[in-house]
């Protein structure tokens, strides 16, 4: 089945791109973002095509006549919902549900489309994990309320300057030193007992699970560099968020 002429205006090659740069973007590993690219090539009549994708850029080559084509990745955040909606996309464009057209329209609302839940949203549900992270790690039901404040300020620190600042690492690490700083406080002050499980509790909206995830699933599937790459990032990440704790437990 040939789409309509008229419709055919989109390059395929753009088109996998795009697609590829949201899933990497949101955080979808490797070998899933080169899966998709390659269905929909299939899917628009291009049965030999090449991807290569790495955690900071896509290469895509689209037939042998043709120069590969190559795109930048300078963000990476984690929004599952994005990668759902382009494997949906994916899956309509090979059945011949849309057209190319129909297609890239909506991946440009996808890409455009921000955050679902909004930041103070994320803020409260990462400070109701930490009390719930710290309760769960043993700690004593007066630790619960210093867990909530901890990690709540924490991942609040860690939004503003990521916005701020674009080096996640320091971002990371100031907002590690701010737990770890509230912990000693409050537990100075009386309201928590144990310093230990309120900092474990409340950094762990920060740990890199994601990343060690795709880490480990990218090295499985045969993507070296990617995986050597993310576990590279996941331990940078691991490393900030101990330095800043270690800082605050050193001096204070």
């Amino acid at each position: 089945m040939e789409y309509p002429a008229e419709q055919n205006f989109i390059e395929p090659a753009e088109l996998c791109l795009l697609a590829g740069k949201i899933m990497l973007q949101s955080g979808a590993e490797t070998y899933r973002v080169e899966d998709t690219m390659t269905r929909m090539a299939v899917a628009m009549g291009l049965e030999s095509s090449h991807s290569y994708v790495t955690p900071t850029g896509i290469m895509f080559q689209s037939s042998g006549a043709q120069s590969a084509k190559l795109i930048r990745i300078v963000e990476r955040t984690t929004d599952l919902q994005k990668v759902a909606a382009v494997n949906d996309v994916s899956r309509k464009l090979g059945n011949r549900d849309i057209t190319p057209s129909n297609a890239h329209a909506r991946l440009l609302d996808i890409d455009r489309a921000g955050h679902e839940y909004p930041l103070l949203l994320q803020i409260v549900i990462a400070a109701i994990a930490s009390g719930c992270f710290t309760y769960m790690f043993k700690g004593g039901m007066s630790d619960i309320l210093p867990g909530i404040l901890c990690g709540g300020a924490g991942f609040a620190m860690f939004l503003a300057l990521h916005r701020l600042i674009k080096v996640k690492f320091f971002a990371e690490f100031s907002a590690s030193f701010v737990i770890g700083l509230l912990a000693v406080i409050f537990v100075a002050l009386g309201i928590g007992q144990e310093l230990d499980k309120i900092i474990i509790g409340s950094v762990m909206p920060l740990v890199p699970g994601l990343l060690i995830t795709n880490a480990v699933r990218d090295l499985m599937a045969g993507h070296l560099v990617s995986g050597l790459s993310r576990g590279a990032e996941a331990f940078l990440t691991a490393f900030a968020i101990g330095a800043g704790i270690a800082v605050v437990v050193t001096f204070f």
